[in-house]
């Protein structure tokens, strides 16, 4: 039996953030359907996009690819999975973040290889960190999956954390595929990208969080020619190419006002610094997030405090869903509004064991 979650509910869950997507984007996607700019575009994006992407990326990133070394695609999501089903074969370890985003295990079976769960834990702020890594690294291991800030702890990696993945990359032939999607919503860390020191990287972006874009399912892949080459096998095959008017809009975004983005960062900031104060009032224990939109405390009998959480009509994320290392956690984002949060956290009070 399914419980039923009231009308009222307040969901603390939705990783999705809760703000308008801007003005002048919304304005381009109109302008692109009042032109009939409907149909088919090449496989890899229109070339304008790519040109700004790949722009983006040696100025925020300094990473040096080329327009054709980029992939436009269907939401982050579907970059994850073309490179992997581009490259790993049957049997291939892929090393992944535990606690980590739920898709990462899921992406890695459906490509025929083998997830290896890295455990983190919140003694070493739940940092994939090189030393972590090289662990776990065995003879089958094609690939590691980095995501910095990460869903679901909010962990930033550092720029040593990262070089020391690259140079691994470097050492062991294996590839590093970055999944970048929360690099704007950062608080006092800087975010860095393994594309940077190591060719033996595929970075993963797109414009969901950033630009609060979640339904535009607009996205993109960089990498080497060959790699790059390898995934677009995968993705014509797959979804032809990327929604003509969500590229017009993912380059309004690009090229557009930027202080969106400022605001919404600053707004999550007081709400995260909302949700840690009432988490240590209720004398749980949290490891500060540096980025995203979620905090990952370790909390008494989780599933308990879950259950009771949705009666009171507030739904968490328990952290087992986040892999096997999580099973002592619960997920809560802070992508709703500042009052909501009061109110959910109110609630909580009442309920935890």
């Amino acid at each position: 039996m399914f419980e039923l979650v009231g009308e009222d509910s307040i969901n603390l869950g939705l990783g999705e953030p809760d703000f308008d997507t801007p003005l002048h984007i919304r304005e381009a996607t109109k302008k692109a359907l009042d032109e009939g700019f409907t149909h088919y575009t090449v496989n890899k994006g229109i070339i304008e996009l790519r040109e700004v992407i790949s722009s983006k990326l040696e100025a925020d990133n300094r990473i040096h690819v080329t327009p054709d070394d980029i992939i436009v695609t269907v939401g982050a999501s579907e970059g994850l999975l073309i490179a992997l089903s581009a490259l790993v074969d049957v049997g291939d370890e892929v090393l992944i973040p535990d606690p980590g985003f739920v898709s990462y295990d899921a992406a890695v079976k459906l490509a025929g290889g083998k997830s290896i769960s890295v455990r983190l834990t919140d003694e070493e702020e739940f940092r994939m960190t090189p030393e972590k890594i090289q662990e776990y690294i065995s003879s089958k291991t094609k690939a590691v999956i980095i995501n910095s800030p990460s869903n679901p702890t909010g962990c930033v990696m550092t720029k040593e954390d990262i070089r020391g993945v690259a140079e691994i990359a470097d050492d062991h032939g294996i590839l590093v595929i970055s999944d970048e999607i929360y690099e704007k919503i950062i608080y006092d860390e800087k975010h860095y990208s393994p594309g940077a020191y190591t060719d033996n990287s595929i970075t993963i972006n797109g414009f969901s969080k950033a630009y609060a874009m979640t339904g535009f399912r607009i996205g993109y892949v960089a990498s080497g020619p060959e790699i790059t080459e390898e995934m677009l096998k995968v993705h014509q095959y797959s979804t032809a190419c990327a929604s003509s008017i969500s590229q017009k809009a993912a380059l309004a975004a690009l090229e557009g006002p930027q202080d969106s983005i400022d605001s919404m960062v600053k707004e999550f900031r007081r709400r995260r610094d909302l949700i840690m104060r009432r988490l240590t009032g209720m004398g749980i224990s949290c490891v500060k997030p540096e980025g995203a939109f979620y905090v990952f405390p370790r909390v008494k009998f989780p599933e308990v405090f879950v259950a009771n959480a949705l009666k009171k009509d507030v739904i968490l994320v328990p952290g087992i869903s986040c892999g096997i290392y999580g099973e002592d956690h619960v997920r809560l984002s802070y992508a709703t509004s500042y009052e909501e949060i009061e109110k959910a956290m109110d609630k909580l009070e009442d309920v935890y064991p």
